[in-house]
């Protein structure tokens, strides 16, 4: 099994090599007719003139062909800006489209081949070393040594992985004209579920799903013999790989609007911006029925899924971003920060960013219905600080390169709204809490040390009270770790869900209210 799981790390390590090299492979060459055919309508004359330095020439890397574009584009837009012509600046970006059709190298000319060697290898590695893992241990959680562990408590390992997540995070939102041989070799397997060519959104949806599914067989091998667990990591995958990556290029390729069922505002920031509006209206009962369903999961699904099962139902069983956190982010979960401090920031933070999408999007609505632009450009300021700060900083880069520094649930705890909305629907009106039983804690402190929201669990199982806290996703890891059956995750009537109970060994009563 040893033997395996080396065979494993060596198959992964060779396929995020080739992943990590093939940006660099091939040549650059543009022409006329590539410009043409890759730009709007509007900008088509003036692109071709303001290109035509490098028509004919060879370049090397995308280094040398995105440093000529930008050199002769940006020239051309500061002369505009300098003479205050406004409505002539081209603020398209057309780099990633004119780099990936003037791009000539073997991995488009094989892409299949690239894939294998890439993602293909890394992903099959991944499954050699999962696969045997406690294979030969009775079942139940085992968190042996994670403190001891390189990769998983902050160590070398786990800096040169967050190190990568975040440079891969920041070029694949900001720089994508750099990642086209990347995009071009998952070109085959876009057409084939939409038709269309990929862009770097398909690679990262790839990406991302393929990761979910890989440490997905991990959660099942860790949690083999507890049913809750297993179970809520095959919804994960499921609604990953159904939901947010196959149907929604599928509705594409039957040239349907692209629509993720299970994304919900505030999460789905942009659901209410005019062009996804106008996208519904023009796409006939399809595209009212998305509409309307992303309007009714809002307004009824939170409140009445949130109030039978806890905001658990979302962020653990259903939310891509959650699926991420349980799988791939797993093995970092014990660097949740549980302190004091931590919890003040976090309720600080998460609630701002709520109230943020919810003053933009009621800003965005009043804009498209009414007769006159309310603070339009006020409006479409925050558009692009929200996209630029939230959607991408936060909940890409942060959210998932921060895994190895601090946690696994960064973006599900500081920052994400729909979390926020989901937990003061649990907070103040659900059946959902974690039932505790004091008089058999031993104070081992394994149920706070796995939580991933950095609630302090034993706090509460210490003195038998329910643990009820907007931030508690319900993954239900702090149940599975304690070796007394201390903590249970119940759906009962709302009678008794918030009690304060003395503590059970001492003169003095504790309470909290939290």
């Amino acid at each position: 099994m040893k033997l395996i799981q080396k065979i494993g790390i060596l198959l992964f390590l060779v396929g995020i090599g080739t992943f990590t090299l093939i940006p660099f492979l091939g040549s650059y060459q543009l022409d006329k007719e590539t410009v043409l055919e890759n730009t709007k309508d509007i900008h088509q004359e003036k692109m071709v003139e303001v290109l035509t330095p490098m028509y004919g020439e060879v370049y090397h890397s995308n280094f040398e062909f995105i440093s000529s574009f930008k050199t002769n584009f940006n020239s051309f837009n500061d002369a505009l800006k300098e003479q205050a012509l406004w409505d002539q600046v081209i603020w398209d970006d057309y780099s990633f489209p004119l780099a990936k059709e003037a791009l000539s190298s073997p991995v488009k000319d094989n892409p299949w081949l690239f894939l294998m060697l890439s993602i293909g290898l890394a992903a099959i590695g991944g499954l050699l070393y999962n696969l045997p893992k406690h294979q030969n241990e009775p079942a139940g959680v085992k968190n042996n040594g994670v403190f001891h562990s390189s990769m998983k408590n902050r160590g070398w390992m786990g800096m040169i992985t967050g190190a990568y997540l975040i440079l891969f995070y920041i070029i694949l939102y900001w720089f994508p004209a750099y990642l086209v041989n990347l995009v071009a070799m998952v070109d085959p397997i876009s057409l084939l579920l939409s038709g269309n060519p990929a862009s770097q959104w398909f690679l990262y949806g790839l990406i991302y799903t393929l990761a979910i599914l890989v440490m997905g067989i991990r959660m099942f091998r860790k949690y083999r013999g507890n049913k809750y667990q297993q179970l809520r990591t095959a919804s994960v995958m499921f609604f990953q790989t159904a939901f947010a990556f196959l149907i929604p290029e599928i509705l594409v390729l039957f040239n349907q609007p692209y629509f993720d069922f299970k994304n919900i505002w505030p999460l789905d920031y942009d659901f209410f911006y005019a062009y996804q509006i106008d996208t519904f209206l023009s796409s006939g009962g399809v595209g009212m029925f998305m509409l309307i369903w992303g309007i009714l999961l809002i307004i009824i699904g939170v409140p009445v899924f949130t109030y039978f099962y806890g905001k658990r139902w979302y962020c653990s069983w259903v939310c891509g971003c959650g699926g991420l956190a349980e799988t791939v982010g797993d093995p970092y979960r014990q660097l949740s920060d549980k302190s004091l401090k931590a919890w003040k920031y976090e309720r600080v933070i998460i609630h701002s960013v709520l109230v943020l999408a919810v003053v933009m999007t009621l800003l965005t609505i009043v804009n498209y219905f009414s007769g006159f632009s309310l603070l339009g450009n006020v409006t479409n300021q925050l558009h692009s600080f929200y996209g630029f700060a939230i959607g991408s900083a936060f909940a890409g880069v942060v959210g998932t390169g921060f895994y190895p520094f601090m946690g696994n649930r960064v973006w599900c705890r500081f920052g994400c709204p729909l979390a926020a909305y989901l937990g003061m629907v649990q907070r103040f009106k659900s059946r959902f809490r974690i039932t505790t039983n004091g008089g058999q804690c031993i104070s081992c402190g394994n149920c706070s040390t796995y939580c991933e929201m950095g609630i302090d669990v034993r706090w509460y199982a210490q003195r038998g009270q329910n643990i009820v806290r907007s931030s508690c996703v319900g993954c239900g890891v702090c149940s599975s770790v304690c070796p007394r059956g201390v903590l249970k995750l119940e759906n009962n009537s709302e009678e008794g869900r918030i009690n304060e109970l003395p503590i059970i060994i001492g003169n003095d009563s504790i309470k909290l209210n939290a």
